[in-house]
């Protein structure tokens, strides 16, 4: 598992804007992200090489925000991964949440970020079903770091 952080933003034009910004000059690189809205505000998560100092910066900057963790997991590249991915969770009694996706860049692979009610045994069900589940990122200058 990875620690995701979500920060909730408003749903007004350039809002997301104004997080990226933030993290922007703050150097911290975003892996992966999916947004989601809501009538009234947005829920921006998010997989970064920094979570607890985008954390303390984006509350700095009055955003309500959560660190969480979440399930990353390979999806394998090719047709029907998706639905194989889908099919064991299903099989399994395992409810997601939500996923979403990245590209690992220091893999070179297709991501999948979900999280569902019990993460440990999400886990457990996709390592015995032949699924690949990362504990690990790796930065663009390919050094890998624990999160």
């Amino acid at each position: 598992m990875v620690k995701q952080n979500i920060v909730f933003v408003e749903n007004t034009p350039g809002s997301l804007q104004k997080v990226t910004k933030i993290l922007a000059e703050n150097q911290i690189d975003i892996y992966g992200f999916g947004c989601f809205d809501a009538p009234e505000f947005a829920n921006f998560r998010m997989v970064c090489d920094a979570p607890e100092k985008a954390d303390k910066i984006m509350a700095e900057n009055g955003y309500m925000t959560r660190i969480t963790q979440a399930i990353l997991v390979d999806l394998q590249d090719e047709i029907g991964g998706l639905d194989k991915l889908l099919s064991v969770m299903g099989d399994s009694n395992v409810n997601l949440h939500y996923i979403y996706t990245f590209f690992h860049r220091g893999l070179k692979v297709p991501v999948a970020i979900m999280h569902c009610e019990d993460l440990l045994v999400a886990e457990s069900v996709l390592r015995n079903n032949g699924f690949k589940v990362l504990n690990r990122l790796v930065n663009p200058d390919g050094a890998e770091e624990e999160k």
